[in-house]
């Protein structure tokens, strides 16, 4: 199974707030499904895998970033004012939980696109 890549991600900020660029621009065409996932403090998000696609995630912390490779569960923390993201390939779970006190930003993008008749996305509980 493929390894999960993990990078943290340069942002812009000042009293208004920040900016970031969730994915390389290089890589905009590869995908057919694009989400963005606002949560409020204490939300969990994720806990499944996909099937077949990959899928990029990038998070604003503070946040819990799970996820199981070859039968383990790693824990990432993602630190207050830093944005990292998570390459997930097929047959890893991964969820995220909002640790902050304001909302949490999470930015997805799946090589496959949703349908929602037949979903690539396959429930597996790493935060409860």
């Amino acid at each position: 199974m493929s390894s999960v890549i993990i990078e943290v991600l340069r942002s812009a900020r000042d009293a208004r707030g920040y900016v970031f660029e969730p994915l390389d621009g290089s890589a905009l065409g590869g995908y057919g499904n694009v989400h963005v996932v606002y949560s409020m403090p204490g939300a969990i998000r994720g806990n499944h895998y996909h099937i077949v696609g990959t899928e990029i995630c990038s998070i604003t912390g503070p946040a819990q970033v799970c996820y199981r490779v070859d039968g383990n569960v790693v824990t990432q923390r993602v630190p207050e004012a830093e944005v990292w993201r998570f390459t997930f390939p097929p047959g890893v779970s991964h969820a995220f939980r909002n640790e902050g006190t304001q909302p949490m930003i999470l930015a997805a993008f799946n090589t496959e696109a949703h349908d929602p008749n037949r979903p690539d996305a396959v429930r597996d509980v790493l935060i409860e």
